[in-house]
């Protein structure tokens, strides 16, 4: 059985939520948000239109070990949120909410990551010792460098994550008719 996490991070942009949708729905900028230290490249070549089916390739290093990643557009609703599912990672469980919710002063971006590491109690303690740390680190980074993107006026939220448990199962994703829990 599962042992599920979920890291979630916000912030708020003093721009339109059209304005930052498009920033999020290109997945080319993820190179760009990525921590160098991790050498992300996409591999998917040409243009990449968002919509739910689309699949996307990349590579990266983490500890100088190459690794791959592919993921698959689950839900998609232009200038409200999109889903990405890791269909091949070093995760047993990938789901990636990116929520937009237009504000007063401007639009939030909500991430809520749900995942799961294979090997069971190994990858337990893996998160405990490296994974947790990492994924910090990453979305921290991938923070910051939005802020930066936005001329620095952006209000950011560093991420939190939690330990759900074995019979957690997987909380609200946008569309929870559409997912069923990995076995």
């Amino acid at each position: 059985m599962p042992f599920y996490y979920r890291l979630q991070c916000e912030m708020t942009v003093p721009k339109t939520v059209d304005q930052v949708f498009r920033v999020f729905e290109n997945p080319r900028n993820l190179a760009i948000i990525t921590p160098p230290w991790l050498n992300f490249e996409v591999l998917t070549p040409g243009p990449l239109e968002m919509r739910p089916g689309l699949e996307i390739d990349y590579k990266f290093r983490s500890m100088g070990i190459p690794m791959r990643w592919r993921t698959r557009i689950t839900e998609y609703e232009f200038g409200r949120y999109f889903v990405d599912e890791g269909i091949r990672s070093p995760y047993k469980l990938w789901r990636h909410l990116h929520e937009f919710i237009p504000t007063e002063d401007g639009t939030r971006v909500c991430d809520t990551v749900v995942y799961s590491l294979p090997l069971g109690p190994f990858g337990r303690i893996a998160h405990a010792v490296l994974v947790r740390r990492q994924l910090s680190e990453i979305f921290t980074y991938r923070q910051e460098k939005l802020k930066e993107h936005w001329g620095g006026r952006a209000s950011i939220q560093l991420p939190v994550i939690q330990a759900l448990g074995p019979e957690a199962g997987l909380p609200r994703i946008a569309n929870p008719a559409t997912h069923t829990p990995a076995s």
